[in-house]
This record gives structure tokens, C-alpha cells and sequence, in this order.
């Protein structure tokens, strides 16, 4: 039987159905069959799927915003084996086909000068010497714990190649640029027993192990090589070599190589069929040796990689991006974002007044700084930056969902929640600090920058700026939670008054800037503790319309039914004031702000 099989993280998000044989279907939350109800990252329509005489092909469909993973890299187009799978958000697809044969490859035992040696080759060759390789072997955890660094373990791990490889006279490191193959064979180590100062590894050897085969390759050749012969073998007038690659991602473009003379043995014994070869073991034990390194180096990339992508990602995005090839996930694009600035209040006056004691408002400011980053992973954003006492984030990279304005909100609301929870509490460590929070959305580049050691994600353009912007301007307008024209759209089509709620406040011109722009206020639910309630809401808007209309008389009427708790009707209150109940000549309703903050 011939299934489709979609498993999630948690126990229970499984399910498999049979595939229509010549059929298409679509996979996606509008198909009745084929949705994934626990998969937030799966589009309406996400792609199209076709299965044909033993072949699944799946088309991402162009409005789908998330991508498809297939073999650890994004992919639109492609077509599934059996047994193989694809990703989309946290949920693995598998093809699963009842009595398929795996299909074997060629051992490639043909007496040449050079032969090809697959892996199902050296199952079945034993260890003759297998005490002393095994000795050899248990050596190796010992160079794991003991090396300082990369050169160093390279090194030891050579040494050990030729201690286990006793008819060898010459084993390296050797590496080809896995993207442009116009750099020439780097030798990351080696060492040499013979002293051969002529001695370099063959690069079109290297290239044909590690580039078009991917498996070991044996060279053997007999007599003194000529001019002619240099190419594809090494100097140093050795009788046989073979290259052995690393596998994984982490191990990509580098090999083992090893070389030798025959000192005096037959060169039938190097030139024989496979199985009675004399380098079977040899090669065995250098693929077992690279089989560990590939190993050790993926578990080195991999926790490398974790560690610096999760300063920025929540675990779901992680684990999304790191089914992919990073710099792909990563590299900078243009994308829909909502950008956020949280700013602690009170910061620098608490540096000037407690100069002391500098040390334990640092460990606060990071106390704080640590609610907000959790507020921010909870509800899928990545945390692009710390700028001081000020966190910035960001939705809508390296994925996208239809839901990341409403993620970003929620994460305001619930950073202003924490700490008005914090603030009751007169003992908490944190009670005298405040936050603002600044809100906006629209194109932007993001993507990670820097070296891979010292990588950072980050987001440029203007909504950058507007959202920075709307942080300070929480300051004069006295409102923890400020967002532009675009998210207060959003709010008010999107998500219900049981998530959230939106007042516009004013139109203001920001200090600096030419243009104008209508600011917002984000609001939690109404609760038994809400200042405001739904009313209160519509008479502040008809205060706000008369205000810009120049009714002022009747604005300032409106105003008074609103709780004098509430700060922000005190912008457009003091406006009035300060002009004598009467609109400037040629009032076009823009306040003009005076500072940043």
C-alpha cells in the first residue's frame, strides 16, 4: 500500500492516508483529507502533490508563504522516494511504499589503476589486525578531550590515521572549497613517516572521491610515475594512494588521504579483485575513522549553530530553521515584518542615583531584559538586538505566517502584563521599573550578517525606524503600547476585542521627520482592572474627530467623559489648552512633536 504519512512534535499529531494513484491533491488547511490541524506554518493551498506509477511529486503553490524542506534544503519542485520525507514548519512527510527494494550499488571491483570502493563494499571485509586498530581507535577519545583547538585536533587525529594504517607512509587532512571548484586542494594536515619532501596529494583524486563519486577511491600504480601520470597521482614516487571523504555538511569537500609504497610486496596484491585485496582493510579503517570525524564535526556544527541561532529564535522557529541549510534559511531578504522597540523606563536614572551599586542594576536591567526576550520567543518572534536597556524584535522572517501582526501584538500585551504584574508587588525586585513599546509594520530587509563565528540577524529599513520612533514617542503621549496606521489596521480587522483593542490617539508629526502619521494606542481586553471599557473607547474617537475637524468646544466636552486615570487623552487635552480652546490658522489636525521623547 502506497501512503502519505504526516508526523508533528507532540504525541497524538500523526496521521496516514493511502495516495490516489494518478491523482492531485492538494495539502493544506482548506482540504478536508489532507490538512495538518497542528501545524501553524501550513498555508490554505501550500502545495500540490501527484502520485504516479511509484513517484510523489510536490509542487509548492506560488502563494504559500512558508517553504518546503526536502533533503535539508528549501525546494518549490521536486519528487520523493520511497522512504524519503519533507518539512514543513515542525511536520515530517513521509512516502511510504509497502515491498519497495532498496536499490544497491555497484561495487566497482574492476583491476585498474584506480577503483571506486562503495560502502557496501567494506561490510563484509573483517579486521585481521583488529586489536591494534581498535587500540588505535580508543586513543581517539583521548584527542577529542585533550585537543585545544581545531589545527590541534587535526593533527592528533592524522597521527592516529597512521599509527592504525602501518603500510602506509603518508596520511593528510585534505579539503576542496565544497562551492567553487577553482580554488585550488587545501592540505589542512599531515604527516609524513617517509620524509617525501616532494610529497603532495593527487587534487584530481581528491576531486573524484570527494566531488563525483563521494566514496573512497584506491589509485595503484607500480612503476616510477612519468610526467605525464602526475595529474592523477602524487609526487614522491609511491605505488598506491586512495582518498576517502567525510560525509555531512559539516564535513563537506574535506577527506582523508593516505598514501604508500609496496616495500617489496607483489603489486598483484594491490592490483587483485576487491575481496582479496590488500587494501580492503586499510580503507575500511580510514572510512570508520571518517565515519567519527564526520560525526564529531556535525555535532560541533550543530551546537554551534544552536547556541548562536538561539539568542534569536524560539524554539519552534529553531527547529524549523535547523532542518535547512542555515545560509539559505538566513540570508537576507526583502519581507512583510512588524517590527517591536521595548524600552525600560527609568534605566539611566537609576545608573545616576545608585553609582554604587552598578553591578546589581545590571543583573535587574537583565532580569528585565529576560521577561521581555521570553514574551518575544512565546509568541514566535526573533530577537534581533539589545540596545542597552532596549530590546528589538521582529516577525515575519525567516518565515512568515498570515498571523505575525497578531503574534507581535500579543507579545506587547503580554511584556506590558508582566511588568504591571511585577509593579503590585512592592518586594519584586523589578517593581520600579516601566516599559514602553513601540509597534510598526511594512517591508524591510532582514537576514543574519556578519562571520559565521560572530553571526547577528537583524532587519533594516524605514518601519525600523517608525517603530523606534513610536517607542519614544510612548514617553509624550504617556501610553505603554504605541503602533502605526498599518498595525492598528490589522488590530481592527483581524483580531477580536477578547485579544485586543485599539484606540487611535492622535495625528502627530514626530520631531524630524516631514510627514505626518496617525498613532495608536494597543490595548489589553476590558477587564474588572481596565481604566477604559468599549465605551469609553467610542468617546474618545468622537473627541479625536471633532479635534481634528477644529470643533474644539466639542472635543474638549467628549474628553471629560473619559476617567481622568487615563493619560493618553492628555496629548490632544493640553493641545487645546495651550491654544485657548482655539485651532491654530490653517489647522490641518497634525500635532507637531517637539522632541523624540
Amino acid at each position: 500500500m502506497n501512503e502519505l504519512s504526516a508526523k508533528g512534535e507532540q504525541d497524538g499529531q500523526f496521521w496516514k492516508y493511502k495516495l490516489p494513484e494518478g491523482g492531485r491533491f492538494t495539502l493544506g488547511r482548506n482540504s478536508v483529507q489532507w490538512n495538518v490541524p497542528w501545524e501553524p506554518w501550513l498555508s490554505r493551498e501550500h502545495a500540490v502533490l501527484e502520485w504516479n506509477r511509484g513517484k510523489l511529486k510536490v509542487h509548492k503553490v506560488h502563494d504559500a508563504k512558508n517553504p518546503i524542506f526536502f533533503r535539508g534544503k528549501e525546494a518549490d519542485t521536486f519528487a520523493v522516494k520511497p522512504g524519503e520525507n519533507f518539512v514543513i514548519g515542525a511536520t515530517v512527510f513521509t512516502l511510504e511504499v509497502a515491498n519497495e527494494q532498496s536499490v544497491s550499488t555497484g561495487d566497482g571491483r574492476e583491476v585498474l589503476h584506480a577503483f571506486t570502493v562503495s560502502r557496501q563494499d567494506l561490510q563484509h571485509v573483517p579486521f585481521r589486525d583488529a586489536p591494534h586498530r581498535l587500540d588505535v581507535l580508543g586513543h581517539l577519545a583521548q584527542v577529542i578531550q585533550s585537543a585545544t583547538n581545531e589545527t590541534d585536533f587535526q593533527e592528533q587525529a592524522v597521527n592516529l590515521l597512521l599509527e592504525g594504517i602501518r603500510k602506509a607512509d603518508v596520511a593528510c587532512l585534505v579539503e576542496l572549497d565544497p562551492k567553487d571548484e577553482s580554488l585550488p586542494l587545501r592540505v589542512l594536515s599531515t604527516v609524513d613517516r617517509a620524509n617525501s619532501s616532494a610529497f603532495r596529494p593527487s587534487g584530481r583524486l581528491v576531486r573524484k572521491a570527494v566531488r563525483l563519486e563521494q566514496q573512497s577511491v584506491v589509485h595503484v600504480w607500480t612503476s616510477e610515475q612519468q610526467e605525464a601520470d602526475e595529474a592523477f597521482t602524487l609526487m614522491g614516487n609511491f605505488d598506491w594512494s586512495f582518498c576517502t571523504p567525510l560525509h555531512g555538511p559539516a564535513g563537506n569537500g574535506m577527506a582523508i588521504y593516505i598514501a604508500g609504497r609496496l616495500a617489496g610486496a607483489s603489486p598483484a596484491n594491490a592490483l587483485a579483485p576487491w575481496r582479496s585485496n590488500d587494501l580492503t582493510e586499510d580503507v575500511k579503517f580510514a572510512e570508520l575513522v571518517a565515519a567519527i570525524l564526520s560525526a564529531l564535526r556535525q555535532n560541533r556544527y550543530l551546537q554551534h549553530r544552536q547556541s548562536v541561532l538561539s539568542h534569536f529564535f524560539s524554539p519552534s522557529v529553531l527547529r524549523i530553521v535547523a532542518a535547512s541549510d542555515p545560509e539559505t534559511a538566513l540570508k537576507p531578504r526583502d519581507a512583510e515584518v512588524t517590527v517591536l522597540f521595548c524600552d525600560l523606563r527609568g534605566f539611566s536614572r537609576k545608573v545616576e542615583k545608585e553609582a554604587g551599586h552598578l553591578s546589581e542594576i545590571l543583573q535587574r536591567v537583565s532580569a528585565a531584559l529576560g521577561i521581555m526576550t521570553k514574551c518575544i520567543l512565546d509568541r514566535r518572534g526573533v530577537v534581533a538586538d539589545f540596545l542597552g536597556d532596549c530590546a528589538m524584535a521582529f516577525w515575519g522572517w525567516p518565515l512568515s505566517n498570515e498571523e505575525d501582526v497578531q503574534q507581535a501584538c500579543l507579545a506587547a500585551l503580554d511584556i506590558q502584563s508582566a511588568f504591571h504584574e511585577i509593579a503590585n508587588d512592592p518586594n519584586h525586585p523589578l517593581a520600579d521599573f516601566r516599559v514602553g513599546v513601540g509597534l510598526a509594520t511594512g517591508l524591510a530587509v532582514a537576514g543574519q550578517i556578519g562571520s559565521k563565528d560572530q553571526a547577528k540577524v537583524t532587519v533594516f529599513g524605514p518601519v525600523v525606524n517608525l517603530a523606534s520612533r513610536l517607542e519614544g514617542l510612548t514617553k509624550i503621549l504617556r501610553v505603554p503600547i504605541l503602533i502605526d496606521e498599518t498595525t492598528a489596521k490589522y488590530v481592527k480587522t483581524h483580531m477580536g476585542a477578547e485579544k485586543a483593542r485599539c484606540r487611535r490617539l492622535a495625528r502627530v508629526q514626530p520631531y524630524g521627520l516631514d510627514g505626518a502619521l496617525d498613532v495608536s494606542e494597543l490595548l489589553l481586553p476590558v477587564d474588572s482592572n481596565s481604566v477604559l471599557n468599549d465605551e469609553h473607547l467610542i468617546q474618545y474617537e468622537a473627541a479625536l474627530q471633532a479635534f481634528l475637524n477644529g470643533d474644539w468646544t466639542k472635543a474638549y466636552e467628549f474628553l471629560h467623559a473619559i476617567p481622568p486615570q487615563d493619560l493618553g487623552k492628555d496629548l490632544i487635552t493640553s493641545y487645546i489648552l495651550q491654544h485657548n480652546h482655539s485651532p491654530p490658522t490653517n489647522w490641518d489636525g497634525v500635532i507637531p512633536m517637539q522632541s523624540k521623547n
